[in-house]
C-alpha cells in the first residue's frame, strides 16, 4: 500500500525532472545565456551558439517558448523578423546558468584528470 506522501513525492519528481530536462540540456542553456545579454533573431542565435543545427536550435527554441522561458515576435515584413528574448521566467534562471558555468570552468581541470584516471583503468568492473 502507497501512502499519499509517496505519491505526491514521485509525482513532484517527475515534474522537476521534466523541467530540469528543458533547462539543463546543452542547448537551452547556451540559448538562455545568450538571451541574456538582449533580444536576438534566429540567424543571431546560430552565429552565436557554436555547433548548433538549424534543426536543433529551432526545436530547442520551441520548447523554450512552450515552457514560457522566452517570446517569440514576428514582425511582419519580407522576409518576416523574428525576434527571440526571455521572458522573466527565463531571466530568473541567468544567475543560475552563470552559477553552473562557473563551476564547470572551477572544476574542468579536475573532472579531466578524473576522466583520465578512470579511461587508464586497466579492470573491469
Amino acid at each position: 500500500m502507497t501512502n499519499s506522501s509517496t505519491v505526491h513525492h514521485t509525482s513532484e519528481c517527475v515534474r522537476v525532472s521534466e523541467v530540469l530536462a528543458r533547462v539543463g540540456d546543452k542547448w537551452s542553456i547556451q540559448v538562455i545565456a545568450t538571451l541574456g545579454e538582449g533580444p536576438r533573431r534566429f540567424s543571431e542565435l546560430k552565429r552565436g551558439i557554436d555547433g548548433v543545427s538549424q534543426r536543433m536550435l529551432t526545436l530547442t527554441l520551441r520548447g523554450l517558448e512552450r515552457d514560457g522561458l522566452i517570446t517569440r515576435k514576428v514582425t511582419p515584413s519580407i522576409p518576416p523578423r523574428v525576434d527571440y528574448a526571455l521572458t522573466d521566467v527565463g531571466k530568473s534562471l541567468l544567475e543560475p546558468v552563470k552559477a553552473l558555468g562557473d563551476w564547470a570552468i572551477a572544476n574542468r581541470t579536475t573532472v579531466d584528470a578524473a576522466r583520465s584516471i578512470y579511461d587508464a583503468r586497466t579492470d573491469d568492473m
